[in-house]
């Protein structure tokens, strides 16, 4: 089995990675990891970067890699930011369409503040 993370160009992205690296590290389990930021990315070495083909959607990317590693990934990780209370009841397009449409369990991370 194996992890995916999606990494994007912020906090989120880096707390999403850092916590994938950490749960694929507890779980002695390949880490793959969708790149969709903009500026380089680091990632550990023995992870499996994908990078994203351009104008292609962030979050039918992601899904479209589930499908294409079915069998393989039993966790999704993404970062998501905090919200107001009203905010609460509206997520991020990307985050609510992954959290409604992946077809394994997503630990969403945020940050501390």
């Amino acid at each position: 089995m194996a992890i995916l993370v999606a990494v994007t160009d912020s906090e989120e992205g880096d707390l999403a990675l850092t916590r994938a690296v950490e749960e694929a590290e507890l779980r002695r389990t390949p880490l793959l990891v969708a790149n969709l930021r903009l500026s380089p990315l680091e990632a550990p070495a023995d992870a499996k970067v994908l990078e994203r083909p351009p104008n292609t959607d962030v979050a039918d990317y992601v899904l479209a890699l589930l499908d294409q590693h079915a069998g393989e990934v039993d966790l999704l990780v993404i970062g998501m930011k905090r919200r107001s209370p009203v905010g609460k009841a509206l997520l991020g397009s990307v985050a609510q369409h992954l959290l409604l449409s992946a077809n394994v369990p997503v630990l969403a991370v945020k940050t501390a503040d």
